[in-house]
């Protein structure tokens, strides 16, 4: 029996219609006669998709029991009873009452496809197993029920059922997701417009990926060879030589004119590794290719433009980028060159770029160095073997009575030769070679104790060692020198590494860096010295070690120049010169370091003089306007109630005292943020941290607000919070006082909290004329009132008061737009630690 195929209807969250688009499908097939029914669709009240089951057959559910509770579950035994040809089944990854056939519903629909059923099923990529941990860190919610990512990726088909994340907001504000009751904690809590967009990213990227293996799977079991442009993937060829990053940077400009365009660097190296490029410059492109967003592989390949071309076929490149040679005119004898052939061999479906560069014609260069020399002891030995082993071996052979052949004395002394060459290099196995020709000679082929021979054989024999001992003696000091050089640079390219690791993580001090080039390579002390000009005197800008830092670089044991005014100075030993090169990256990174930080501290310096003058200005401002004001009232009526002129009343005198005490609050009120506010820039807010209940702060941060203006939604069982009270109160104190001075006559301000992961949120939402995105932030910068008319009174400091506060706690503070009109102010606080937030409120379609 052939396997039911499975078709799966994919979105990045509940409500984009993943449920209407399968019954939808259903509808058509039932109207080409296809046998398709409904074994359990769920529509959740939502008066759409309900209308959507009209007209299709329903398979009845099975009820279960559970804790004294019935529940529905689908009834796989009476789908294969029925055995329809298409089965649609709702959420794939339901997780099945205790009771039921299977654990999950997944394992119900391999059935149902085991017995030659088509199931047509929905699921979220939430619920994808492998993004669990991805899903949690974006929304702060665990998806308890998932569903294996292979079974989603042998779906037959899959098909993205897609939303933006601002239409899928309106439709739950619309009413059309959820019922009222539930909207607003869905749009503030998962149903955010950062969560959306996140999840719906991870969605289109893992189609793609799904997209990109049906694609490679077709032209595999199909064989096509040919390319295929469904997007343009360029393939980078390099040498590691300096022409590279120009290559590199051609085919970023390349891909970028097309949509999706994708830029793959390759390197190929020889299997022999008798050439390679080199290993700073490779990692210098390497570093370029994934800032600018490609990928960086690493290929052997004998052939060098057959490996390049192969590989482009594999990943179904539609362009290749390769440079002009660097081979000087006469080279050219030699073969056409990577460029010319990868050209000629394409063939018309893969497009070849040759690009000029500034080092095409100059020749390739040196090879890479074949290691640094060896050690004086083995070089020693090495001649000792070559030249003193020969005559200890010939005294041994001519006075023992064992004769033992030409061909075995040949071989002994080639047995030295290649002693010398493991020792001490080529050299002394070049000269252990001719000595030992010229002792065996001499000693062991007739006539004796002469160089002629007399048996045209062994004039053959000799050479045959002769040539058998230079050759042996090459490779041997090659494959020795191999090895040398291979874990030179295995140690250069760890030393590297880790400098690039300190620079992510973090280690960016000048201090730092010296120190850890002392260790790198042992030195008592580094220091990096600087001038203004070839004139002015050498100036130490930081140093580490125990000896005092040299006062020029020429006193220093090792110096390495940076640029034309600075250098990293040394004392302890001279270094060898190959270890120059990994010095000149960390001396080049020392600028850097050097540089990053006074352009940091100048730019904070620049920022706090911005600052201070802005607030000045603006204090000014406040000072000569918002604070005269109140004064000027209540000096207005302290000379109305001291004038003989006129009898003042009671009802009259109490409204100027009303007056006079209105005045001193609204002064007091002033006065206290612009304290708050000085507190906050100058760094002197101390906050007291501890454990406390949100409804301990917020009742006492609403004391100076109308009692009817705000509705206060606090729930019992909210985790403990760690802040500090008084600047948590006079956080929620301003943002209240804020949303009322904004908010509609008669419409309360709405304050309601909830927990999400390791924090708690207090939500203040009015119903007031909002603020646009661009202002925004503007808004929590300190004097900012938003529109030229302010209602109330105020210098425009209570939400910079509230943010800074809310900062001095660990939390932040937001706005967000109230669905319907208004704005939400968002202010976060760290939960306490070892307590548990309870699970937030959340529909049961997000979990299930």
């Amino acid at each position: 029996m052939a396997r039911g195929k499975l078709r799966i209807y994919l979105g990045a969250a509940p409500g984009v219609g993943k449920t209407y688009a399968m019954l939808s499908e259903a509808h058509r097939r039932v109207e080409r006669g296809t046998d398709c029914v409904v074994a359990f669709v769920e529509h959740h009240g939502r008066p759409r998709t309900e209308v959507m089951l009209h007209g299709l057959e329903q398979i009845q559910r099975r009820e279960l029991e559970y804790r004294d509770t019935v529940f529905t579950e689908m009834d796989v035994d009476a789908v294969l009873e029925r055995k329809p040809a298409v089965v649609l089944v709702d959420e794939l990854a339901h997780t099945n009452v205790p009771g039921s056939r299977n654990t999950k519903r997944w394992q119900d629909v391999e059935e149902l496809l085991d017995a030659g059923i088509t199931v047509i099923s929905t699921v979220n990529i939430q619920h994808l197993e492998s993004l669990g941990d991805v899903v949690e860190s974006i929304t702060g919610v665990r998806q308890k029920e998932t569903v294996p990512d292979e079974v989603v990726r042998r779906a037959d088909q899959i098909e993205l059922v897609d939303m933006s994340p601002h239409a899928l907001r309106r439709r739950m504000a619309h009413g059309n997701i959820y019922k009222p009751d539930k909207v607003d904690a869905s749009l503030s809590n998962y149903f955010r417009l950062g969560n959306l967009t996140a999840l719906r990213e991870l969605a289109l990227l893992w189609v793609a990926d799904r997209v990109d293996e049906y694609l490679q799977e077709y032209r595999s079991e199909h064989r096509v060879s040919k390319i295929w442009g469904s997007r343009e993937r360029i393939v980078v060829g390099l040498t590691g030589g300096p022409e590279g990053r120009t290559l590199i940077r051609r085919a970023a400009r390349l891909a970028e004119k097309g949509a999706g365009g994708e830029v793959l660097a390759v390197y190929i190296a020889r299997s022999d590794g008798l050439t390679s490029g080199s290993p700073k410059e490779l990692a210098v492109q390497r570093t370029l290719v994934e800032e600018l967003g490609g990928t960086f592989h690493h290929v052997l390949g004998e052939d060098i433009p057959s490996a390049l071309l192969e590989f482009a076929r594999g990943v179904n490149a539609t362009q290749i980028v390769v440079g002009t040679s660097r081979r000087k005119a006469w080279q050219y004898i030699f073969g056409p060159g990577v460029g010319a052939t990868v050209a000629v061999d394409s063939g018309p479906d893969l497009d070849v770029h040759i690009v000029t560069h500034e080092e095409a014609a100059k020749g390739r260069g040196l090879p890479v160095a074949r290691g640094a020399r060896l050690e004086r002891s083995r070089v020693i030995w090495g001649w000792l073997a070559g030249v003193v082993g020969p005559a200890l071996l010939t005294l041994l052979l001519t006075h023992v009575d064992v004769h033992l052949g030409l061909a075995n004395d040949v071989l002994l002394f080639l047995t030295l030769t290649v002693a010398a060459a493991l020792l001490g290099g080529l050299l002394p196995a070049l000269a252990s070679a001719a000595f030992g020709s010229v002792l065996l000679n001499w000693f062991f082929t007739p006539p004796v104790d002469r160089l002629t021979i007399a048996d045209p054989k062994n004039i053959v024999a000799l050479v045959v060692f002769l040539l058998v001992a230079v050759s042996v003696a090459s490779v041997v000091d090659l494959a020795a020198r191999r090895t040398h050089q291979a874990a030179r640079l295995r140690a250069e390219s760890e030393i590297l590494s880790f400098l690039a690791g300190s620079v992510l993580r973090g280690e960016t001090t000048l201090d730092a860096l010296l120190e850890r080039v002392r260790e790198t390579f042992a030195m008592d002390g580094v220091a990096l010295l600087e001038r203004e000009s070839e004139t002015d005197p050498w100036t130490c800008t930081g140093s580490v070690g125990d000896v005092s830092p040299p006062a020029r670089p020429e006193d220093a044991d090792v110096d390495m120049p940076v640029g034309d005014h600075m250098a990293l100075a040394l004392s302890g030993r001279v270094l060898p010169a190959e270890d120059r090169r990994v010095l000149a990256a960390f001396a080049a990174q020392a600028a850097v370091v050097l540089d990053r930080q006074r352009l940091q501290s100048q730019a904070e310096h620049a920022r706090k003089l911005a600052e201070g003058n802005r607030i000045r200005t603006a204090l000014l401002a406040a000072v000569s306007h918002d604070l005269r004001t109140p004064l000027a009232g209540i000096k207005a009526s302290v000379t109305s109630l001291r004038s003989d002129d006129v009898e003042w009343s009671d009802e009259d005198q109490a409204e100027l005292l009303a007056g006079i005490e209105e005045g001193a609050d609204r002064l007091d009120h002033l006065i206290g943020n612009l304290l708050d506010m000085s507190r906050v820039q100058t760094g002197t807010v101390r906050p007291l941290i501890r454990e406390i209940d949100l409804d301990e702060v917020v009742p006492m941060a609403l004391v100076g607000v109308p009692e009817d203006s705000v509705v206060l939604d606090i729930p019992e069982d909210l985790p403990m919070v760690a802040v500090d009270p008084g600047l948590l109160e006079r956080s929620v104190a301003n943002i209240v006082e804020n949303a009322v001075k904004y908010n509609p006559d008669g419409e309360p301000v709405l304050v309601s909290a909830s927990a999400l992961g390791d924090r708690v949120e207090i939500r203040v939402a009015d119903r007031g004329p909002g603020v646009p995105d661009e202002a925004k932030e503007r808004i929590f910068e300190p004097f900012q009132r938003y529109g030229d008319a302010p209602r109330g009174t105020g210098v425009g400091l209570g939400l910079a008061v509230a943010r800074g506060f809310a900062e001095e706690n660990g939390g932040t503070l937001d706005a967000e737009d109230t669905p319907g009109g208004g704005m939400t102010m968002v202010l976060t606080v760290p939960t306490a630690a070892g307590h548990l937030p309870a699970p937030p409120d959340l529909p049961a379609a997000v979990t299930s």
